[in-house]
């Protein structure tokens, strides 16, 4: 089974931001975003949506990041046109 990755993510720390594309029938794009923080177990790395005072400073940097990021994804849809949609979301899943 194929797992759906994210479009782009941006880590900061423990603090991650998964950025997802989303398609309407109609080849219109827009994007989601996932702020999660990740911490550690007993010896394994699990992840919440909670975020604690002191993470907040990175979350907000991350979720800036996360905006700028999805405005020139924008940009670039529209530039290319919507018949170019699939082929400008494949890049920006590449690993960067």
């Amino acid at each position: 089974m194929r797992q759906n990755k994210p479009a782009h993510e941006i880590k900061l720390g423990k603090i991650r931001v998964a950025i997802w594309a989303n398609e309407t029938e109609n080849r219109e794009v827009w994007f989601n975003a996932v702020v999660t923080r990740l911490y550690k177990t007993n010896d394994k790395w699990k992840e919440t949506t909670s975020l604690g005072h002191t993470d907040l400073p990175m979350a907000m940097k991350a979720i800036d990041m996360a905006h700028s990021w999805i405005c020139r994804k924008h940009v670039q849809l529209q530039r290319a046109g919507q018949d170019a949609t699939k082929r400008v979301l494949a890049k920006a899943r590449r690993p960067s």
